[in-house]
C-alpha cells in the first residue's frame, strides 16, 4: 500500500521570539524542510498547518499564509488542522492520510504557535479552553495537571521527587539541544527545597513541573513512497494512530490514563512491536506528571511503579530507552500547535543519524506521543528509516 515518507525537516528555535509574528515562524521552519528535502517548491500539492491559537494572536486564518512563501505555491490547497495540543500531530496525520489515499503525492506539514503576543494570564486563558468548559471551567492547566500529581500521591504514594528527576533530566537533555528554549541544568535537591525561584504554581506542581510559554514552529516535507526521487535519508511510519477520549475528567480514573494507553497499543499492534524493541521516544511531558503516567501508559512500567523507569535508569540519555532526548516539552519548550511536528522532526534526525549532540547511536525505531487536552486527543507514531521505493 502506499504510504508516506518524511524527506525534509525544518524547526526554528523555541522560545521567547521576539519580533517573530506566525507567519515569519512558519516561513523559516517551512523554508528550511523544502530546502532539507531538495524539492522545488511548484511540486508541493498540499499544505496543512497545526495550528492552536484560540486567541493566542489574531491571526485567524493562517494556513494560507503557508503559500506566500514562494509565488510558486500559489493555488495550493492549504488546510488549518487544530486538535488542542496534538495539533501539529494532527496535521502530520492527515497530510499522511492525503497521501495514503492517493490525493496528493508531495505534502507541506508545519506546525507554528505565537505564545509570547500577550501576557501569561491571557496565554493560560486560551490554553484553558481546551479544557471541558461545562465541568472545568475556571481551572488552569496547571491546576487541571495538579489534581493527576494529587490523585497519584493518594494512590500511590508522593510522586514529588520522581517529578523532579523528570524535570532534572530532560533539563540535563535539552542542554544538548541547541533549538530548546530553556537550556539550563537544574538541581533536584534544590527543586525539593523551598527555592524561591521555583513557587509553588498549583500544588503539588511547582514552576520546574510545567512547560515553558513558547513560540516556534517546526516543518516536514512527505512524499509518496513510490514518489521515484532521490531520498537516501527517508523515514517511513511503521505505524500512525490517533485514539480520542471522552473529554470531561469526571468521567474518566485520571490515572488509569485510559486514552494514552489505548493509543500506544494499538501503535504497537499496528507496527508489530512491543515496547522493547524502541530506541528512543519524543513524549507529551507538559507537566512532569504526565511524563510519569505515560511511563505506565506505555508500558515501561505497571501502574503506580513509574518511578521504576527513572530508578532503572531506563529513560535517561543512556538507557535502554531514552525518553525525550530533544529536552521534551518541559525543556525544550511547547509552543502548542508545533509540538506535534516537531516531536517528528527531533525523530526524524534520529533516525537519520542528524541529531548532533543529542544522537542515540544506532537508533533504527523510535516513538512519538502527542496528546491534546487533558488526555483528550492522543496520538502515537511508530517511525522508521526507509529509502523511498523501498
Amino acid at each position: 500500500m502506499t504510504d508516506a515518507l518524511i524527506v525534509g525537516c525544518g524547526h526554528t528555535p523555541f522560545g521567547r521570539l521576539d519580533g517573530l509574528g506566525v507567519e515569519d515562524l512558519m516561513h523559516r521552519a517551512a523554508s528550511e524542510a523544502i530546502d532539507h528535502a531538495g524539492i522545488d517548491h511548484s511540486a508541493i500539492d498540499g499544505i496543512w498547518v497545526g495550528n492552536y491559537n484560540n486567541g493566542l494572536v489574531p491571526d485567524g486564518f493562517g494556513a494560507s499564509m503557508a503559500l506566500n512563501i514562494d509565488p510558486a505555491m500559489r493555488f495550493t490547497p492549504a488546510t488549518r488542522v487544530e486538535n488542542a495540543c496534538a495539533s501539529g500531530s494532527a496535521a502530520v496525520l492527515a497530510a499522511r492520510n492525503a497521501i495514503r489515499a492517493g490525493d496528493t503525492k508531495v505534502a507541506l506539514v508545519i506546525g507554528v504557535e505565537k505564545m509570547t503576543a500577550g501576557d501569561t494570564q491571557s496565554a493560560t486563558a486560551a490554553l484553558a479552553g481546551a479544557s471541558y468548559l461545562p465541568e472545568e471551567a475556571g481551572l488552569t492547566f496547571p491546576q487541571v495537571f495538579a489534581q493527576y500529581a494529587l490523585a497519584y500521591a493518594e494512590r500511590y504514594g508522593d510522586p514529588r521527587k520522581d517529578l523532579a528527576r523528570i524535570a532534572a533530566k530532560n533539563h540535563a537533555n535539552a542542554l544538548n539541544n541547541p533549538l530548546a528554549h530553556l537550556r539550563k541544568p537544574l538541581d533536584i535537591d534544590a527543586l525539593l527545597g523551598d527555592e524561591p525561584r521555583n513557587p509553588v504554581i498549583a500544588a503539588p506542581l511547582r514552576l520546574s513541573d510545567c512547560s515553558p510559554i513558547s513560540d516556534g514552529a517546526a516543518a516536514l516535507i512527505l512524499v509518496r513512497d513510490d514518489t521515484g526521487g532521490d531520498f537516501p535519508q527517508a523515514v517511513g511510519f511503521r505505524a500512525a494512530v490517533q485514539v480520542n477520549d471522552v473529554m470531561p475528567m469526571s468521567r474518566r480514573d485520571l490515572l488509569a490514563f485510559d486514552g494514552p494507553t489505548e493509543v500506544f497499543r494499538r501503535a504497537f499492534e499496528s507496527a508489530g512491536i512491543s515496547i522493547r524493541d524502541l530506541d528512543f521516544a519524543e513524549v507529551h511531558d507538559c507537566f512532569t506528571v504526565a511524563e510519569l503516567l505515560i511511563y505506565e501508559a506505555m508500558g515501561l512500567a505497571p501502574r503506580g511503579r513509574g518511578r521504576a523507569a527513572l530508578d532503572d535508569g531506563v529513560v535517561t540519555a543512556d538507557g535502554t530507552l531514552p525518553v525525550n532526548l530533544s529536552g521534551g516539552l518541559k525543556a525544550k519548550g511547547h509552543p502548542v500547535g508545533a509540538t506535534g511536528v516537531s516531536m517528528h522532526v527531533m525523530a526524524a534526525r534520529q533516525l537519520t543519524g542528524q541529531a548532533g549532540a543529542m544522537q542515540r547511536k544506532g537508533a533504527s525505531l523510535g516513538c512519538v506521543f502527542n496528546m491534546g487536552g487533558t488526555a483528550v486527543a492522543n496520538y502515537c507514531s511508530i517511525l522508521e528509516p526507509r529509502r523511498a521505493g523501498a
